[in-house]
C-alpha cells in the first residue's frame, strides 16, 4: 500500500496501545468484582475472543485483497496466532494448564513483540491495528485471567511450557524450511532491533541461542511467584517457631 505512514517505535500511537494494554485488564476485572457477575465476566470473555477472531479472519481478508502475499505467507504458525488459541481455549476451560501456556507465551513472546514491534506501518494503517489488536488481545486475556481467577505458574509449569514450546519450535522450523517464510523468527532476526539483534548470525548457533532467551525469559516470569512463595513459607516458619 502506498502512502501508508511509517511505524515510529514509542511514538504517541505505540505509547498509546501500550497505556490501553496496561489499563484494560485492571479495569475489566475491576468490573467483574464490583458487579460480582459471572454473566459480565463471561461476556467480556465473549467479546475478547470475538474480536481476537475477527481481527485475524480480517486480516487474511485483506491480505488476500492486497494480492501481494501467496498461501505460504499467510499460514497460522506464529507464536501469537498459536498464543490466540491458547488464551482462548484458557478463557473458556478455566484449565489451569492452558493458563500456563497462554501466561509464558502471551507475556514472555507477545509482550515483547508489543514492546519491540516487527512492523512497518504507523496508524491509522490497518495492518498496525491489527498486528496490535492481536498481540495486546492476548496479553489483557491473560492479565484478566489472573486477576479474576487468581491463576498463577507452579514450578511444573515451567517444564510442560517448555515441552509445548519444544513441539512449536520443531513444528515451526519445518514449516519455515519448507517455505521459506521466517515464521518465529527461527529462520533469521526480525528486521526490527529486538533482544534477538544481540544474537549470532550462525543459524545454528542462533537457534541455540533463542531457547537460551526463552529459558531467561520463563525464568523471569515464573521469578515473582517464586519469591512469593520463599517469602511466604518463611513468615509460616517463624509463625511455627
Amino acid at each position: 500500500m502506498t502512502g501508508a505512514p511509517e511505524f515510529q517505535p514509542y511514538g504517541l500511537p505505540h505509547l498509546t496501545v501500550i497505556l490501553v494494554t496496561i489499563v484494560l485488564p485492571f479495569a475489566l476485572a475491576a468490573l467483574v468484582r464490583r458487579t460480582k457477575s459471572r454473566r459480565i465476566e463471561r461476556l467480556i470473555i465473549g467479546v475478547l475472543t470475538t474480536v481476537l477472531i475477527l481481527n485475524y479472519l480480517a486480516y487474511l481478508i485483506f491480505i488476500r485483497a492486497q494480492g501481494t502475499v501467496d498461501w505460504r505467507q499467510v499460514l497460522p504458525m506464529q507464536m501469537c496466532d498459536w498464543g490466540i488459541v491458547v488464551v482462548i481455549i484458557a478463557m473458556w476451560t478455566g484449565r489451569q494448564r492452558w493458563f500456563e501456556v497462554a501466561y509464558f507465551w502471551g507475556i514472555g513472546g507477545t509482550l515483547q513483540a508489543v514492546l519491540t514491534p516487527n512492523l512497518r506501518y504507523g496508524f491509522p494503517d490497518w495492518r498496525f491495528i491489527s498486528f496490535f489488536t492481536s498481540h495486546c488481545g492476548i496479553i489483557v486475556g491473560v492479565v484478566f485471567l489472573m486477576l479474576t481467577r487468581h491463576y498463577r505458574p507452579y514450578p511444573m509449569s515451567l517444564v510442560r511450557v517448555w515441552l509445548w514450546s519444544e513441539f512449536y519450535f520443531l513444528v515451526t522450523v519445518v514449516i519455515d524450511l519448507f517455505t521459506g517464510v521466517n515464521y518465529g523468527f527461527l529462520l533469521h532476526k526480525p528486521e526490527a532491533f529486538s533482544i534477538l539483534s544481540f544474537l549470532s548470525d550462525s543459524w545454528p548457533l542462533y537457534l541455540l541461542q533463542m531457547h537460551g532467551v526463552a529459558l531467561l525469559f520463563f525464568l523471569v516470569l515464573y521469578a515473582p511467584f517464586a519469591v512469593f512463595d520463599i517469602t511466604k513459607r518463611g513468615l509460616i516458619g517463624k509463625q511455627e517457631t
